[in-house]
């Protein structure tokens, strides 16, 4: 539904953004019964990026009645190959994870997010305690008892708990007061699409270069999606390149495993940087998705991330409310700040030391890094650990 009224109205929760972990979100916290507003304009999505939806995502799009939307749209990821591509005297052997060695049929599967984003919006529009206000949020103004949000064209809503999914510039941390600790990386990701002749055969194949990671991901079809890390100039080189001669960079790079590639219309070039908010949770107010967190897109665990961050605070709330409490009081939040922070924790710090020691040139980290390559590719218990905590952290799946 989509409300239009000026005057001001009242709900259980209002989530501010629209982003997937937004809408995601959104959809969990109304499926509780509470009656939910999310505030966030109705646009199409911009550009063609992908997701590796792994772990419990998937489970939990079906758990909303989403994934049925979109399941024919995405390719099933059964194979992990890493390749260190670096050309340093020391490299680390190709290592291959297969899912059916942890008794899985599939790792997870990749969608283009604007897949994603449709299926989310046609389950919103279902939902009649799912209340769409199709504008952008203003003011976010907390107190003791409720949170006030005033939109741009003027109207005000109250909540007794915001969930801010407005990303990296996020407005309701600010409101909440919580700072944010942010470190630049000397690396920019470029992003598109490929056609190419050979099938991929349902294998991601990720390439670790001096300069960061290239990686080839399956989609529907004779197709994959490309996240291409690399210094900044480069990647604003390789931005800037016609498509012929892009589609000849990416095949070089691919050391032509998918055979001819053709570049599709359509990239994204982005910074990269890791950035963690003090907390999760103050003043009503809780984060996910890229208000919550920012990791380079290393291990597919961003919007994972934030759908982890979305199903946790639906059960937060349903719990606070089956027991009669204030679903935006301190205790509640706290909780959420508990069940959230390990994991997301965790999870920086492994893609932040996986992504510094390929870069590193000393060669001691590079004899740690090879020899670490090493054990998982030839020692089966340890490379199966790998791929289960790579999917779910391993606290999640012992209390589930």
């Amino acid at each position: 539904m989509t409300e239009t009224s000026a005057s001001t109205s009242t709900y259980d929760v209002a989530v501010v953004g629209g982003g997937p972990a937004g809408l995601a979100a959104a959809l969990a916290l109304a499926e509780t019964g509470a009656r939910t507003a999310l505030v966030a304009r109705r646009v199409p999505y911009g550009d063609n990026r992908t997701t590796a939806l792994l772990g419990g995502s998937v489970a939990f799009l079906e758990s909303l009645d989403v994934w049925r939307r979109c399941a024919d749209k995405a390719a099933a990821l059964t194979t992990m190959r890493l390749v260190d591509d670096t050309g340093r005297l020391i490299r680390a052997p190709e290592v291959k994870f297969v899912c059916s060695e942890i008794g899985l049929e599939t790792f997870g599967y990749n969608i283009e997010n604007r897949e994603l984003m449709i299926a989310l919006e046609a389950r919103a529009a279902e939902l009649t305690n799912l209340i769409r206000i199709d504008d952008e949020a203003d003011t976010v103004s907390p107190d003791e008892m409720q949170v006030q949000v005033r939109t741009r064209q003027g109207k005000v809503l109250v909540a007794r708990l915001v969930v801010g999914a407005d990303g990296r510039q996020s407005l309701c941390r600010e409101a909440a007061g919580i700072s944010v600790k942010r470190r630049a990386l000397e690396q920019t990701a470029l992003t598109f699409n490929i056609t190419h002749s050979r099938p991929h055969k349902n294998m991601s194949t990720e390439f670790h270069t001096p300069a960061g990671p290239c990686v080839f991901v399956p989609l529907p079809g004779n197709r994959s999606s490309v996240v291409w890390v690399n210094k900044p100039r480069d990647a604003e080189r390789l931005m800037a390149l016609s498509d012929e001669a892009l589609s000849d960079a990416a095949e070089k790079q691919s050391h032509s495993i998918l055979g001819r590639v053709q570049v599709e219309p359509g990239r994204h070039v982005f910074p990269l940087a890791i950035e963690q908010p003090t907390q999760l949770a103050k003043n009503r107010i809780v984060l996910v998705g890229e208000a919550a967190h920012v990791v380079p897109p290393i291990g597919a665990q961003g919007l994972n991330l934030g759908l982890r961050d979305a199903g946790d605070i639906a059960d937060v709330v349903r719990d606070a409310g089956m027991n009669g409490a204030d679903i935006g009081a301190a205790p509640v939040l706290a909780r959420f700040e508990q069940i959230r922070r390990s994991d997301i924790s965790s999870r920086t710090f492994a893609i932040d030391m996986a992504n510094r020691s390929l870069l590193s040139d000393l060669l001691p980290m590079q004899v740690i890094r090879a020899a670490g390559m090493q054990a998982m590719g030839s020692i089966g218990p340890l490379r199966r650990l790998a791929m289960r905590e790579g999917l779910s952290p391993s606290w999640r799946r012992n209390t589930s």
